[in-house]
């Protein structure tokens, strides 16, 4: 029976990286458009939120174990269709009829504490990664 090696822990490790690189990515488009009214489509801009996907390294593996070992991904990024907020201002060029203009639904703190969240996952999976590149390295010694 084979266990899931080095390389294996790696690349869970590094995808978790990559999936949370993405997240701050999409994060930071929604803080840059967190005040534009109007977009290509037509509107305000819509806040964006990634998923996150697990996909199986060996899906078709004879050892169990290595079907049970998942990396992360993101999926797909989905737009948020709940309304911004109506602001009367009816000198914007974007103004109903009413002299209302609806902002994007983008809520500037949540989008703070969505990053720091991300920032924080980001932390972890380098620390891991240390940690493997740790245990790789005592083995190696052991060898010597």
């Amino acid at each position: 029976m084979s266990v899931p090696g080095i390389f294996s822990a790696l690349e869970v490790a590094g995808s978790g990286l990559t999936a949370e690189r993405g997240r701050m990515n999409v994060i930071a488009s929604n803080l840059a458009n967190a005040r534009t009214t109007r977009t290509a489509e037509g509107g305000p801009y819509k806040r964006l939120d990634p998923v996150f996907e697990a996909k199986s390294l060996a899906p078709n593996a004879f050892d169990p174990v290595m079907r049970n070992v998942h990396k992360v991904e993101i999926g797909r990024v989905e737009r948020s269709e709940e309304p911004g907020e109506l602001v009367y201002d009816p000198e914007h060029p974007d103004a109903d009829e009413a002299g209302y203009v609806e902002m994007p639904n983008v809520n500037v703190v949540t989008e703070m504490v969505n990053l720091m969240t991300a920032s924080r996952a980001y932390e972890a999976g380098v620390t891991s990664i240390e940690s493997i590149k740790s245990m790789a390295s005592a083995a190696l010694r052991i060898g010597k």
